[in-house]
C-alpha cells in the first residue's frame, strides 16, 4: 500500500491539540483503510506532518475531514526509507523503551521540574575530523533525534548547548524515560551508521528551579549539569530525588557512590539508570 506524508499549517496551535487530533484520527483510520504511522510537529512554525499508509491520497483527506476537520495543505506519496533516513523514525511516537509519558502531562512546566542535560561526546574531535560542512549535518542528525524523543515524552527544550540540550519535564519519570529513549534511539542509529556513531551522556536532577526569561537557574539545574559532565558515553546519571520519584515506574538503578561536584559543599549520591533492553544485574 502506498505511503503518504501530508502537511498541515496550524500556526498558533499546541502540541497537546495536535496530539488530540492524532488520537481522533487513530479512532477512525480503519474506516478509511488508512494506517497512521507517525507524526511530527514544529510548534514554532505550526507545521504538522503526518505519515500513513493509505489506498489513495483522497482517503487521507476524508479521514482528517471527519476526525477533526483539519484538511492537509499538501499531501504526497513518499518513500518510507527516505523519510526514516532524514527524520529518524517512521513509527508512531511511542517510546522504544516501553515507557510512556502520562497523557495528562503537558509541555507547560509547574514549579517542580525534572531537569535533563544531554551532551554529545567528542564533538570537538568530530568537527576536526569531518570538517565543518559534514560535521554540521552530523550535528543536525543529533539534534533531530534528540528533539524527536523530547516531544515523545512531553519534554520542554530550555536551551541548546551546541552539542546537547537542557530540557525540563513536569515529572521525573518522564525525564528518565526520555533519557532511556534517547540512548536507545542513538543505539538504533549507530547500528546502521557504525562509521560515524553518535554517543551521548545524560544527567537528570529535580527540584524547584527559578525561571527567568524562559531560562532556569538553581541548584537542581547545576546538579543535572554536573551529573551530565560526570557521565561517560552511553550513560545516564541521576540524583537521589529522581530515583525516589521513579519508585515503582519500572526503571532499574544502580548506586555508583558519592561524587564531589564543583559548586557543592558535600559529595552527592549518584545513581546510574540501566537503559539497555536486557540490562545485566
Amino acid at each position: 500500500m502506498p505511503v503518504y506524508m501530508d502537511r498541515h499549517d496550524l500556526y498558533g496551535t499546541t502540541a497537546k491539540a495536535v496530539e488530540d487530533a492524532h488520537q481522533k484520527d487513530l479512532k477512525l483510520q480503519s474506516k478509511y483503510g488508512v494506517r497512521l504511522m507517525t507524526y511530527w510537529f514544529d510548534e514554532k512554525s505550526g507545521s504538522t506532518f503526518c505519515l500513513m499508509e493509505a489506498p489513495a491520497a483522497e482517503r487521507v483527506k476524508q479521514l482528517h475531514a471527519e476526525a477533526h476537520g483539519e484538511i492537509p495543505h499538501t499531501i504526497m506519496e513518499v518513500n518510507p526509507e527516505l523519510v526514516k533516513a532524514f527524520l529518524g523514525r517512521i513509527e508512531d511516537p511511542i517510546s522504544p523503551s516501553g515507557f510512556h509519558a502520562a497523557p495528562s502531562e503537558s509541555a507547560v512546566d509547574s514549579a517542580f521540574r525534572a531537569i535533563m542535560f544531554t551532551d554529545m561526546k567528542g564533538s570537538t574531535e568530530i568537527t576536526s575530523q569531518m570538517g565543518d560542512i559534514e560535521a554540521l549535518e552530523f550535528f543536525r542528525t543529533h539534534n533531530a533525534i534528540t528533539r524527536d524523543v523530547l516531544r515523545m515524552h512531553n519534554g520542554r527544550e530550555i536551551q541548546h548547548t551546541g552539542d546537547g540540550v537542557m530540557a525540563s519535564f513536569s515529572a521525573a519519570s518522564s525525564a528518565v524515560a526520555c533519557a532511556v529513549s534517547i540512548h536507545q534511539a542513538f543505539a538504533d542509529y549507530n547500528e546502521k551508521h557504525s562509521e560515524a556513531e553518535i554517543k551521548v551522556r545524560i544527567g537528570v536532577s529535580a527540584g524547584e528551579p527559578i525561571e527567568e526569561d524562559n531560562r532556569l537557574f538553581g541548584s537542581s539545574v547545576q546538579l543535572a549539569s554536573r551529573l551530565c559532565d560526570h557521565a561517560s558515553a552511553d550513560q545516564i546519571l541521576v540524583a537521589p530525588v529522581v530515583k525516589e520519584l521513579c519508585l515503582g515506574k519500572g526503571f532499574r538503578f544502580s548506586d555508583i557512590g558519592e561524587v564531589p561536584f564543583k559548586g557543592f559543599n558535600t559529595s552527592q549520591q549518584v545513581y546510574e539508570v540501566a537503559w539497555q533492553t536486557n540490562p545485566t544485574a
